[in-house]
């Protein structure tokens, strides 16, 4: 438990980001999942929305337009919210850079698991639930922070890349390098992207299977441990920062006003 604290702390090594990575996948299956059981529909699923948006434009029917547009603004949002914290944190210099999004995350995440029955019946101008726009935000918010702590080359809430990097690995892998092609031209598969692209996929395989289960036999209290969990990742390097509350500011560049 003592290296939790390490997975959100502001310096990164690319062990951290692959374990944070894994443990957001799951957490990423299993609202995905769960939530597919209450809502019928997968609010991470931003390629189906947007085929949606372009559907509902087609037929003109508003209410599937809305539907997807609804969505798709949601985790648009969470993933711009995420970029505003983290980017904030940054140029204090905080420890918490990547812990603030996910300790917003879990904040949301708590009163949802509380909650979650009585905002299905939330009406929003989008003609979905609250807890569609609640989860979607969440979704775009936590796929943020991954994207963020390893420069893009992690995602967590969507399998396709990863499924198609582990396709493109297992062909290199499967490639027959004949022998007269000079060893240096060899066709090599990665094992570490391999590795990882397989790992993410299956947390969140997992993570879907937790999720569909806890949401199938105990409802949304299910998602409290969910939300503990990044709870305990976040509070660390938060809890460090409290300290430094007159953090060193940015510098100020540009003419002062008169």
């Amino acid at each position: 438990m003592r290296r939790l604290r390490f997975l959100t702390h502001r310096h990164r090594a690319p062990s951290t980001n692959r374990a944070l990575g894994l443990l957001l996948a799951f957490n990423a299956g299993a609202v995905n999942a769960g939530g597919f059981l209450v809502l019928h529909m997968y609010t991470s699923h931003m390629t189906g929305f947007a085929s949606q948006l372009s559907d509902g434009l087609v037929m003109g029917d508003m209410k599937i337009l809305l539907n997807a547009l609804g969505a798709i603004l949601s985790f648009l949002s969470g993933a711009a919210v995420c970029a505003i914290l983290v980017n904030w944190a940054r140029q204090r210099r905080l420890h918490s850079v990547y812990a603030a999004p996910l300790l917003l995350e879990a904040a949301l995440m708590f009163p949802f698991g509380l909650m979650g029955a009585i905002t299905l019946t939330w009406a929003t101008p989008f003609a979905v639930p609250l807890t569609v726009l609640l989860l979607s935000f969440i979704m775009g918010l936590q796929n943020a922070v991954a994207s963020k702590t390893s420069g893009g080359s992690i995602r967590t809430t969507h399998m396709t890349g990863n499924i198609t990097d582990l396709g493109m690995e297992l062909g290199k892998l499967l490639y027959w390098n004949r022998g007269e092609v000079p060893a240096a031209s060899w066709i090599r598969h990665n094992r570490l992207r391999m590795r990882m692209s397989g790992g993410l996929i299956s947390m969140f395989v997992l993570g879907g299977a937790m999720g569909a289960l806890g949401f199938k036999y105990i409802g949304f209290i299910c998602v409290i441990p969910l939300a503990a969990l990044l709870l305990a990742l976040s509070l660390p390097p938060l809890l460090k920062d409290l300290p430094r509350r007159h953090a060193l500011r940015p510098p100020q560049s540009g003419r002062r006003g008169a």
